[in-house]
């Protein structure tokens, strides 16, 4: 204790507290190093506790870390527009020890999952990216770095929404191009315009959707929501599976709903029945279409990821989560009105997650197609 005293060690609140004349630093990998002002020296231990310690996790949301004219590295808080050259990790520093994984659950956000992963070297479709889930899909992966196409039927929604996640973060790389799944030729002429682009391709979300539409045909002469829904996406991937292809490990996310199972494609006799796909107006009911194609969207998955999975694409289908409150039931007042009463009970948009957490064997709807 003398010695300590002697030291100017034994009038502090704790034992992690530094005496005075010493400094906490961090390193650009997040390592912690203490600095003595007086000695003009710097170590790796703590100075009282001798121990070696380092920054928790990833820089927080809405940080980035950069470096000045003089090569020393500073912090930039984008959300309350600042910067220091005090790393902000250091307030949750940890003793050099092996941390558990974390574990997530369905109160888990988008952003959470992400935490911590490069995607500067990633490229992302997301269809009907400008609202909803395909907007946090959007944003999350833009913000850690990943090139963002977003594929949308409507280019003045898309650019407000580009502009949007470019606001967040002036990094961001998103784009929007024309994609109308309604339409057969918008799909194909997509395809060609992003094929010239000559970029990679390794994440490709089908998240576009519509629900309780009233019926009509497309400009193919098949029921919108069975076309939008499905066969828009099928042929989107058989155009695409080129690239797809080359730029393995990549990945085809699709979004489907718990609603595929209150339905099938089977006739009296037991045997599928395609008709029922894109039913004569006599026959449609708009919840029943919506939960065919949902059931497609699955069965779809399964095969591409048998036909794909030794070329190292695989594919997988995901239930977003019940009653989510998206534009997808604006076409019905019944609906929107149940969606608004269960709003606060659901999931938030930052909740549904884009890209699936870092565990070995998530299997959805029965399938065996692995997230990782």
């Amino acid at each position: 204790m003398a010695a300590l005293k002697y030291a100017g060690m034994d009038d502090t609140d704790s034992e992690d507290e530094l005496p005075p004349g010493w400094e906490e630093r961090s390193t650009k990998d997040g390592w912690v190093y203490y600095a003595n002002h007086e000695e003009m020296k710097t170590q790796w231990d703590h100075p009282k506790t001798g121990k070696k310690r380092r920054c928790a996790g990833d820089l927080p949301y809405g940080w980035e870390q950069e470096t000045d004219d003089k090569g020393q590295i500073f912090y930039v808080d984008h959300i309350n527009k600042r910067k220091t050259y005090f790393d902000p990790r250091q307030a949750f520093t940890v003793e050099d020890v092996l941390v558990k994984p974390k574990r997530y659950d369905g109160n888990t956000s988008a952003l959470e999952i992400l935490q911590g992963r490069d995607l500067s070297d990633r490229v992302v479709v997301i269809t009907g990216g400008n609202s909803g889930i395909g907007l946090e899909t959007a944003k999350s992966f833009a913000l850690h770095g990943a090139h963002v196409i977003l594929a949308c039927r409507n280019l003045s929604k898309a650019s407000k929404a580009v502009s949007l996640i470019k606001q967040e973060w002036h990094k961001a790389r998103v784009d929007a191009m024309m994609l109308d799944l309604a339409s057969l030729r918008s799909v194909r002429e997509f395809a060609d315009s992003f094929k010239a682009k000559k970029l990679p391709l390794h994440i490709l979300i089908c998240n576009a959707a519509v629900c309780t539409q009233p019926w009509r045909l497309t400009e193919d002469g098949l029921e919108s929501t069975f076309q939008t829904c499905h066969l828009g996406h099928f042929l989107l991937v058989q155009c695409l599976q080129d690239v797809l292809r080359r730029s393995a490990p990549a990945r085809v996310v699709i979004v489907s709903s718990e609603s595929h199972r209150f339905t099938d494609l089977l006739d009296h006799s037991g045997q599928v029945d395609l008709a029922v796909l894109s039913p004569p107006q006599k026959d449609y009911w708009s919840m029943l279409a919506y939960n065919r194609a949902k059931l497609c969207n699955i069965l779809f998955s399964n095969e591409l990821h048998r036909r794909l999975s030794p070329y190292g694409v695989t594919a997988n289908a995901l239930h977003p989560g019940n009653m989510m409150y998206t534009a997808i039931h604006r076409s019905w007042w019944l609906m929107t009105l149940l969606f608004t009463l269960a709003r606060p009970f659901t999931k938030s948009m930052p909740q549904v997650l884009p890209y699936p957490p870092p565990c070995p064997c998530a299997r959805l709807y029965s399938q065996r197609a692995c997230w990782g």
